[in-house]
């Protein structure tokens, strides 16, 4: 008999296994393989929530009528088969919308965000938190990224999707290079209030920002938002 062809899911049980390939994509590097990161003297900084879309026009239109103002253009991302658009919501945060990028190639390896499983409509999946210094939860692997003049490291889950079903946020450290958020224009977007519900929330203690709201409930993630329309909620 021949040999079977692996399932998508097979491919990915032993993606997770290796972690993402070195150099896999432009702008691309693996830091660190896993690790369990103690969290003692980690410092956590709100950065940025999360909006999935299955293509980014559905998501960009959907958004934008929603908060009554344009992205900024965003880019892609080669080593994650993805593409994103931006909104700024003050100094240091921004709303991210991404979407598989249907030009580029699939990596070997599960997506960020769940992307891979994503369906339905726009809809907020996750957020993303700065990390001062940045380590690896277990099952993650630290990742170097870059484009144009933009680096940043982030700590990408092995499986896609971060604990408590993506309420625990990814881990980013910008360096000393620019923000994102600092070069777009300010369209008057604030994130008012963040609420996160699970059987078993994540633990943030070192995250002090009095706009989190953590419970233990039915898994649930929504972000308040001011906007020049008024009060929205993703």
């Amino acid at each position: 008999m021949g040999r079977r062809r692996r399932s998508r899911r097979q491919r990915h049980r032993q993606a997770d296994r290796r972690g993402p390939p070195r150099g896999r994509g432009a702008g691309f590097r693996r830091l660190a393989g896993r690790r369990r990161a103690s969290g003692l003297g980690v410092a956590l900084f709100f950065d940025h929530i999360v909006v999935a879309a299955q293509t980014l026009p559905e998501g960009e239109g959907w958004l934008a009528g929603l908060l009554g103002v344009a992205p900024e253009p965003g880019g892609q991302h080669a080593f994650m088969g993805t593409h994103n658009r931006l909104w700024r919501m003050g100094a240091g945060e921004y709303i991210e919308l991404i979407a598989i990028d249907p030009q580029a190639d699939a990596p070997p390896y599960p997506r960020w965000f769940g992307l891979d499983d994503f369906r339905g409509p726009p809809r907020l999946v996750a957020w993303v938190c700065q990390a001062k210094p940045l380590k690896a939860p277990q099952g993650s692997n630290i990742l170097q990224a870059s484009r144009g003049d933009l680096n940043w490291r982030i700590a990408i889950p092995d499986s896609g999707m971060s604990d408590a079903g993506g309420l625990d946020p990814l881990r980013i450290d910008w360096g000393d290079g620019p923000h994102p958020a600092n070069r777009m224009p300010d369209q008057g977007l604030r994130l008012l209030r963040l609420d996160l519900s699970h059987p078993q929330p994540p633990k943030l203690q070192d995250l002090k920002d009095p706009r989190l709201s953590i419970q233990k409930g039915e898994p649930g993630i929504a972000a308040h938002i001011s906007t020049p329309k008024g009060k929205v909620t993703l």
